[in-house]
């Protein structure tokens, strides 16, 4: 199954900021993943074992807002993602969404224009990822309020993806 919506990683500007300083404004601290397996927002695949990655805080919402001139307010916050260390190129077209594999739970956020969240909804992906996830955002995008969706992990809330309206 092809996925149907833009699925964004992080951005290479934002990239190369958090690569320095992170959105808490802690110097970045570049390892080696000696297992393999962290999900990496820049190329939206899992990091290979030996590879140089680094563990940021990334504020999504608030770097969106400061594109579009929203104003989350209360509703922007930060949390840990995985980046590599160095430019790695951005993501292949896999085809999938990302770090969606049978059996895990997501969350779908929806943000309006003005940054402030719509609702959410819990998704068990089962053994259909693919089709939990487009289901949703296409849901998510029937509201004409919705401007993007911010795709998480239910265990830890740690920002998956970003998906803007189409």
């Amino acid at each position: 199954m092809s996925i149907r919506h833009q699925v964004r990683p992080i951005g290479a500007a934002a990239l190369k900021e958090l690569r320095t300083r992170d959105d808490a404004g802690r110097n970045c601290a570049p390892y080696t993943d000696d297992e393999g397996g962290a999900p990496l927002r820049c190329c939206l695949r899992p990091s290979a074992a030996g590879e140089r990655i680094a563990l940021v805080a990334y504020a999504p919402l608030r770097r969106w807002a400061a594109e579009t001139g929203a104003d989350p307010g209360a509703y922007d916050e930060q949390g840990p993602v995985f980046i590599h260390a160095e430019d790695c190129g951005g993501p292949a077209d896999g085809g999938a969404y990302p770090f969606a594999r049978p059996g895990v739970r997501r969350t779908a956020r929806r943000y309006s224009a003005r940054g402030h969240i719509l609702g959410g909804r819990v998704l068990d992906l089962g053994d259909d990822p693919d089709g939990v996830v487009g289901q949703a955002l296409d849901e998510a995008f029937d509201d004409p309020q919705v401007a993007l969706v911010h795709v998480r992990a239910a265990e830890f809330g740690c920002f998956q993806f970003e998906v803007r309206r189409p």
